[in-house]
């Protein structure tokens, strides 16, 4: 089984230039009740809503590799948080080293990106070299 993301908004349209432009996804239909779109895999569903409170946590959120580079490649501004610390690029480090940067779609959805801790990174790469 592979999930199919959904996010909600009242601007249909900025939504889909948002995530076309900025992460990738490419327009699969434009349907009376959501914008359908695909980028590796992944489906995701704009859910065309009348009205829409964005919820204060993350929504929508992906792995990357390198996390600085993802942001400026994508040209994201992470938001910023008061009660949290972040470095000076906006990057919240937790307890067990994994990196994450938020930023908002166009209707204020909040979304993430996450870099997995060295740790990880290298068990994984030692996974998946061949025996």
């Amino acid at each position: 089984m592979q999930p199919i993301l959904f996010v909600a908004s009242i601007r249909p349209q900025e939504a889909l230039e948002f995530y076309r432009d900025r992460l990738g996804f490419a327009l699969v239909a434009d349907e009376p009740f959501a914008v359908v779109m695909r980028r590796r895999g992944e489906t995701l569903h704009i859910q065309k809503v009348a009205s829409l409170t964005p919820q204060p946590f993350t929504v929508l959120g992906w792995e990357v590799g390198d996390l600085e580079a993802t942001l400026q490649r994508l040209g994201l501004a992470p938001e910023r948080f008061a009660w949290l610390p972040q470095d000076d690029q906006g990057i919240w480090t937790a307890e067990g080293g994994a990196r994450v940067a938020w930023f908002k779609d166009p209707d204020g959805n909040l979304l993430s990106l996450t870099q997995a801790p060295q740790s990880e990174r290298a068990a994984e790469a030692t996974a998946a070299e061949p025996v």
